[in-house]
This record gives C-alpha cells, structure tokens and sequence, in this order.
C-alpha cells in the first residue's frame, strides 16, 4: 500500500521534502497557507549557495551544506535554473580579525571546503576595490535563483501527481482514528500516514498545534537590504563578506553581485515585529506577546541588546550608517551609492536559556515530523535535510 504525507510549507525545504517523498513512491499533498510558493524566507534571501566553511566540524550543518554545495547546483543546472559558482573573499579589515578569520581556514580545512589564505595584493585580484589585511577564498560559493528551483520543484511534483495547494493553511492535527495522522485545512480533512512540517516562521506553532511541546521557540529576525546603484556596481565583482562574529548566527552585512548584474548589500539583523514583518509598521500584538513570554527571550536580550542588538537597530535606522558598515569592505561605497531594496525574515529557534539553537533541529512525534531549525544554510542544503528528512519518516 502507497503511504501518504502532508508536507506543511511550501517554500524550499517543504518542496525539495515533498519532491524526495515523491521520488521514494510516497503519495504527497503539500500544503501552503499563502497563495505562491516560495512567500517566506525562500524568496527573501540574499540567493547564495553557501560552501560550509562557517559551521562546527561535524555538524548537520556542515555535513548538509557542504553537500548541499554540490546538489543543489547540480539540480539548477539540470532543470535550466539560474545559479553560477562565483567563489567569495571572507575579508579581515583589521589586524584584530585575523585570529576570527584563521579558524574560519581551519574549519574550512576540516569541512572539506576549498579555500585557501589569501594576502591583500591577491585580494586586489579578485576584488579591485576591497580593502583588508588578509582574506579567505572561497572558491564554491555561488549565487542562485532560490525562487526559481522552487518553481522547478513545483513542475516536478506536478508531473508526478502531487497534490499541490496554495492558500491552504494547516488548521489542526490530530492522532488518526485508525492510525497515521489527520490534518484540517478549512475544506476538507487530509488522512495521511506521517505529517511534515516545513512551515518556517510558523514551525514551533504548528508543532503545538500537533500536540508537541518543542524545546525551542521561533524568534523572527528582519534582514535589510539595500543595492548599490547601477552606475555603481562595478566596485563589486562578485561575493565580499566580512569576519563574522562566532558568537552570532548571522554573517555580518555583505556585498553580494546578483545573477542580473546587481549588487545586494545587506542584511542587518533586528527583531522582527511580526512573524512574518518585512518593515518596522509591520506589528503584531500577539506575535510580540508570544515572544516577551518566553524567558529565552528576555536571556537573550540580556546577553546581546548592547552594543550588538542596538547598533543593528541603528544601522536599521540610518543609511549612514549602513553604508559605513559596507565601506569597511569597499571603502569607496558611500551612502549615496546605496538605495533600499526590500528585507527578508529569518526563523531562529531559541531556546529557553537565551541561546540561539547553532544546528538543524528537527523533532519527531509518532506519524509526525517537525522541521523547526532550519535558517542559512538551508536553501543550499534543502535537498540534502530532504534525504535525511525522507529517512526520519520512513520513506
């Protein structure tokens, strides 16, 4: 007898589920409450295909994107996306970076990336206008059009028979009356033999809509973007980031050139007002609530509002600002040279000590499985925790 799932989540990570699902000869309906695919985290992101060197030796995220590296280029290629390996400098401005910009080498080395040290004039090379002390190359880290391998993911399920709904939002889950599970959407009652949720910004809450109690709560986190004007984007060749901080998941606001010719710069982090809010008016009474009764919340706060946590909402607030955080990769960026250009949300899952969940952080109920950790790099990776997420629910 075919098993039957219901994927929740129709951005990256829940259509490259369904697609592994299908390809294994499971039947998939995959569920999504707004009206195109991709709305979310998949289609407001910076487009990168992250290469793994940031990551912990060993863990998912490392093993997955490393891989993911590969796949999801593999994949673009295969199906007519958009996507070009372009390399990237990871770039020390200052002496004080260069311990910080030594262990990324390290954890390179350890993860099987190919990159290599790199001094100032050889930086020049690659990015005539950066400015460092030292630099790491990232030889494949590329650029993709995200958006695009959901619309491929899209057309293959399609062709397989899979049931695909938009504006279909999750109601309820329960245990089957004759086992799997049961899942109402407004409409109807899906009976399925395992549920997975993929759904981002909302995984926690359709976790407890199916009766878990994950140890991790989703705090959302808005990226700013803004692009350098097109008289201006020949100071950026490709990818430039800076050091990041390794107590923090973010990677620091870089200069990113776009398939189309663009450079994105960006993005900053600051707390989300909305789960799913792209600017500051974007307010939700009861989102703010579900996250100052979290105590993770408050731990954090304590532990990063300031300096860090006050200088992004400044850098939020003052293009000015902004741009001088670019200039220290590219000094000749000045604030004239930038314009806004949208932001993204990113679901971080924090846990109840105040500290930011580092890995992938998938959960499982009987019938059930809950993808609820899941930000950078898992674009680059969504074919790969597929696999692994396939495997989980026993397909």
């Amino acid at each position: 007898m075919t098993q039957r799932a219901v994927v929740i989540g129709g951005g990256i990570l829940g259509l490259a589920v369904a697609w592994e699902l299908t390809r294994r000869g499971t039947a998939v309906t995959v569920l999504e409450k707004e009206h195109t695919w991709a709305a979310h985290q998949t289609g407001h992101n910076s487009n990168v295909v992250h290469a793994g060197l940031y990551y912990k030796p060993g863990s998912a995220k490392a093993r997955m994107s490393v891989a993911g590296n590969r796949s999801i280029v593999d994949f673009a290629r295969e199906h007519g996306v958009g996507v070009q390996v372009c390399g990237k400098l990871v770039v020390a401005t200052e002496e004080a970076e260069l311990p910080a910009l030594h262990v990324l080498a390290e954890r390179a080395e350890a993860n099987g990336v190919p990159a290599r040290l790199v001094p100032p004039e050889e930086a020049r090379e690659y990015e005539p206008e950066v400015a460092c002390v030292q630099a790491l190359r990232v030889e494949s880290t590329g650029i993709i059009d995200f958006p695009g391998v959901c619309a491929a993911l899209v057309r293959l399920l399609a062709e397989k028979g899979a049931e695909l709904r938009l504006g279909t939002p999750a109601l309820g889950v329960r245990p089957g009356r004759t086992g799997g599970v049961e899942v109402a959407t407004g409409h109807d009652v899906l009976r399925a033999d395992v549920l997975v949720n993929c759904a981002g910004l909302q995984s926690d809450r359709i976790a407890r809509l199916a009766g878990l109690t994950p140890r991790a709560r989703i705090v959302p986190f808005r990226g700013e973007y803004y692009e350098l004007r097109p008289e201006r984007r020949h100071l950026v060749r490709g990818l430039i980031y800076p050091v990041p901080d390794p107590a923090l998941p973010f990677l620091g606001v870089h200069l990113t050139r776009m398939l189309d010719g663009s450079v994105h710069a960006g993005p900053n982090a600051v707390l989300a007002l909305r789960r799913e809010g792209y600017r500051w008016r974007d307010v939700s009474p009861a989102d703010l609530l579900d996250v100052a009764r979290f105590p993770g919340a408050w731990r954090l706060a304590r532990r990063y509002a300031y300096p860090t946590g006050l200088e992004e909402v400044l850098r939020s607030l003052s293009k000015r600002r902004f741009a001088a955080s670019l200039a220290r990769l590219v000094p000749a960026v000045g604030p004239d040279d930038i314009v806004r250009h949208g932001s993204g949300v990113r679901a971080q899952a924090l846990l109840p000590d105040g500290s930011l969940v580092d890995d992938f952080l998938i959960e499982t109920a009987p019938h059930q499985v809950h993808v609820l950790n899941a930000p950078s790099p898992a674009a680059t990776s969504a074919l790969e925790i597929a696999k692994h997420v396939a495997n989980v629910a026993g397909a």
